[in-house]
């Protein structure tokens, strides 16, 4: 009897720190990484560089360098992988060197709407990711009279987000843009072409900041 007592309470002490090593691991446990995450972003930037050459003069036409707006909708597919909604705004303006006053400030303004994604190294959140889309571009002259074109364009960036608690965060990317034009054609004709250009690519970059609402 007393044999069996005492298996008995040996049984019952095991079992007890069974329990107690159970719920200490489930405490001390890292919170597992999100299936998926969907998350929406509102941006300002600065976008820079871009230029044409005319090839009647062989002068450069340049985008105006300045501040910019942008949004992201971000559908969650894995613990590292979203689709990507991209708008990128800029009112900018082509300048250029010989040309009467009215061409040499030429107000335009450079839409990028893209369909991409992105790629966290770590897990979709937090942390270093790689993003890109494929797209059009879209540009709008000011000026009466002039038409507007559209392009097939492409981005390719790298960003940075840092949580601010479960559903805030921050956002710091740098994106590269390329916008396929054909070679000796020419832009924003209307009874007349303001720009005869040569080249088959205009490059931009933009650096953004964003506040993400994350779902």
């Amino acid at each position: 009897m007393t044999n069996g007592r005492s298996w008995t309470a040996i049984g019952s002490a095991m079992l007890a720190l069974a329990a107690i090593s159970t719920g200490a691991r489930a405490q001390g446990a890292a919170p597992a990484a999100p299936e998926s995450e969907s998350s929406v972003t509102v941006y300002a930037g600065y976008r820079f560089g871009g230029s044409l050459t005319d090839i009647t003069s062989g002068q450069t036409w340049e985008l105006t360098d300045g501040p910019s707006f942008a949004a992201a909708a971000d559908f969650g597919i894995d613990s590292r992988t979203q689709w990507e909604l991209f708008l990128s705004y800029r009112n900018t303006a082509l300048k250029a060197s010989g040309f009467s006053p009215a061409a040499n400030n030429l107000g335009l303004g450079v839409t990028y709407a893209h369909v991409g994604g992105t790629y966290f190294i770590d897990r979709v959140g937090r942390g270093t990711y790689v993003v890109g889309g494929l797209g059009l571009t879209f540009l709008d002259p000011h000026a009466s009279g002039l038409n507007s074109e559209t392009k097939f364009s492409l981005n390719l960036g790298v960003g940075y987000m840092i949580p601010l608690g479960e559903r805030i965060g921050v956002k710091l990317e740098a994106r590269g843009y390329a916008t396929l034009v054909n070679s000796s054609s020419a832009l924003f004709c209307s009874g007349g072409c303001v720009v005869q250009i040569k080249g088959t690519t205009v490059t931009q970059g933009e650096l953004l900041a964003g506040i993400t609402v994350r779902f």
